[in-house]
């Protein structure tokens, strides 16, 4: 072909008709221009194919890490409602001594100790660069503040964890005996339901009965004790205020993936 276009070329400069000849090289110019334009256009249509494919890969892998995400904290938020309920019963054992007896207090005890953990799967698109593939902006700016969206839910997490070590725990290893409670929450794996992952080992693991007097009494009757009660329950009711907030920006985020992957 190049040689079959230096032919035509050679031939109207020999004959000199230039007006031809520049005619033919604004046409050859064009051509190639053409040419150009289509190679580049098969290039972007390639290019948007591939980043094509390469979203619709990252919205599935969205999906699934936030659908279990949003079943991760509804497990958390199901504990806090559990601790609440157990605090509240504690109260009531508190105002009225007649009511308690010493399985029921124990129960109620265990379920007031775990702390929760959210660790919910973060992917960075941002840092990774992978956020411009997504071409939903709505989508883009959810994700984009998704990271800071957990901050609170994990403040309020780590606040009554260090509450629980300092001063609930040893408040209660001071006033009560917990060797009791601890393979109480071992048989009914209560604590494993706080866990990121759930493990039967803890059900397996029989530490016995305190051979010492439980007090239970005691403990309820002590006047430092609902305060510590009721930093156990204010902090659990904001904990589970946070997590249905963070709890809302995940439904949205699957609505939006569930429409994009339509």
């Amino acid at each position: 072909m190049i040689k079959f276009f230096r032919h035509i070329r050679k031939k109207l400069l020999s004959e000199n008709k230039f007006s031809k000849y520049l005619l033919y090289a604004i046409g050859e110019i064009i051509l190639v221009v053409i040419g150009i334009l289509i190679a580049l256009a098969i290039n972007n249509w390639n290019e948007g194919r591939k980043e094509s494919v390469q979203e619709l890969t990252i919205l599935h892998q969205l999906e699934t890490e936030f659908k279990s995400n949003l079943k991760q904290l509804d497990q958390k938020i199901s504990s806090k409602k559990e601790t609440i309920n157990s605090a509240l019963q504690l109260f009531k054992y508190i105002d009225n001594a007649n009511l308690r007896n010493k399985d029921s207090v124990n129960y109620h005890l265990v379920r007031t100790i775990p702390y929760t953990t959210f660790d919910p799967i973060i992917n960075d698109l941002a840092s990774s660069g992978e956020l411009r593939l997504i071409s939903n902006d709505s989508l883009k700016q959810k994700l984009t503040f998704w990271t800071s969206a957990i901050a609170n839910v994990r403040e309020d997490e780590i606040q009554w964890k260090d509450y629980r070590d300092n001063k609930y725990v040893p408040f209660l290893v001071k006033l009560y005996q917990l060797r009791t409670l601890r393979n109480l929450a071992n048989k009914s794996n209560v604590l494993g339901k706080y866990l990121i992952e759930d493990t039967k080992e803890n059900e397996e693991l029989n530490i016995g009965l305190t051979k010492h007097t439980e007090d239970f009494d005691a403990l309820l009757n002590h006047p430092d004790y609902e305060d510590h009660l009721e930093r156990c329950l204010t902090k659990s009711r904001h904990s589970i205020n946070q997590s249905i907030i963070l709890r809302k920006r995940i439904i949205e985020i699957l609505d939006v993936l569930k429409f994009e992957l339509k």
